[in-house]
């Protein structure tokens, strides 16, 4: 595939059923296309917030998607990757390098000076990728927390 083939843009609502299957791959199994389709609006409406296609002449083969967000303690942002897939049929060509690329262009227009992904435990290629584009693992020097809300915005502190 040559650099001309491959164009990285905005994801867009009607590539929503692209998507889906992008996230499926990635472990995501979607509900339906009209709520991705939603979600793709909301991230597009959001000027902090973008979600980027690998587009090879209108096959959609990687996904990227980055939120960007102001440190409180310090001047600048941070950038989080929230979502990074390229289709099984086009891995190890250097479209995730140009996903990564992208959105940390995105992140330095709006001022990001670090850029943060996590990946899961059992993900090892995705782990040594990271790592061969510049990024540090951060195991042992932070942790991290979830706390599920429930659907009122509400949540009883545990017993």
């Amino acid at each position: 595939m040559t650099a001309q083939e491959l164009r990285m843009r905005r994801a867009g609502t009607t590539d929503a059923a692209a998507v889906n299957e992008l996230l499926r791959q990635l472990g995501y199994p979607q509900d339906s296309v009209g709520a991705t389709a939603g979600r793709i609006r909301s991230w597009g409406d959001d000027p902090s917030s973008a979600a980027y296609v690998a587009d090879a002449d209108g096959n959609l083969i990687g996904l990227v998607a980055v939120h960007v967000c102001p440190f409180f303690e310090r001047a600048g942002s941070w950038g989080r990757i929230v979502a990074l897939v390229v289709s099984r049929e086009a891995r190890g060509q250097g479209i995730g390098k140009r996903l990564l690329a992208t959105a940390e262009s995105f992140g330095r227009s709006r001022g990001c000076v670090r850029m943060e992904v996590t990946s899961a435990d059992h993900r090892d290629d995705a782990q040594a990728f990271y790592r061969r584009c510049g990024y540090q693992v951060q195991t042992g020097q932070s942790s991290r927390f979830l706390r599920d809300l429930d659907e009122s915005g509400w949540q009883r502190w545990p017993a």
